[in-house]
């Protein structure tokens, strides 16, 4: 059975920007970063998803084509049901994720028999507030709203932990690190197994 990675963050830490640049080096290696599929426009390129429109979303779900799906700030998000095939046939896969829908995604996991890696990335409030103001997407009252969900979020303690205040290569480095350190103790525990 495969390994989800779950990634985790608050706006602003620098979540879509890690996993692209690891994304980038990682390609062609035994880990497939998954696609989302969100009622956003297309026009952010911060991230490799897929546009759906409301009704092609809620048509979707009710085919049963998501294995996993949650809403955030009046948007539809979703990972299809290949990533499950993915995991089921052994392979990792890495998921861009939601604070609030993890609770939902560990209860899925468990039901499906899939190892539930949550990665947590976080920055210093005073990093992810000049961040926050820097992209002008939010006013100051949602900029504070924010910090204040990020300052209230606790990971769970079997979480995976990046530090993004610093250089984005240093992060990118440390989640590459986690990936493949994790493939390697699978691969070890098999071969005992088979020993």
């Amino acid at each position: 059975m495969g390994r989800l990675f779950y990634v985790v963050g608050a706006s602003g830490a620098g979540k879509d920007a890690l996993m692209q640049a690891a994304r980038v080096v990682l390609a062609g290696k035994s880990i497939l970063f998954a696609h989302r599929y969100i009622t956003r426009s297309n026009v952010d390129t911060s991230e490799n998803f897929v546009q759906l429109l409301d009704a092609e979303f809620a048509q979707r779900k009710c085919l049963g084509l998501f294995w996993l799906s949650w809403q955030s700030h009046q948007l539809n998000y979703a990972v299809g049901t290949e990533v499950r095939q993915w995991l089921q046939a052994g392979i990792r896969v890495v998921v861009n994720g939601s604070r609030q829908a993890l609770p939902e995604v560990a209860r899925i996991c468990a039901q499906d028999g899939i190892k539930l890696i949550p990665v947590w990335v976080h920055c210093e409030p005073s990093v992810l507030a000049q961040r926050l103001r820097a992209r002008g997407r939010e006013n100051e009252q949602q900029i504070q709203e924010r910090l204040e969900r990020a300052k209230a979020f606790v990971p769970p303690d079997d979480a995976l932990v990046i530090d993004n205040s610093g250089a984005l290569t240093d992060s990118v480095q440390h989640f590459i690190t986690y990936l493949q350190g994790d493939f390697r103790e699978e691969t070890t525990s098999e071969l005992l197994d088979v020993d």
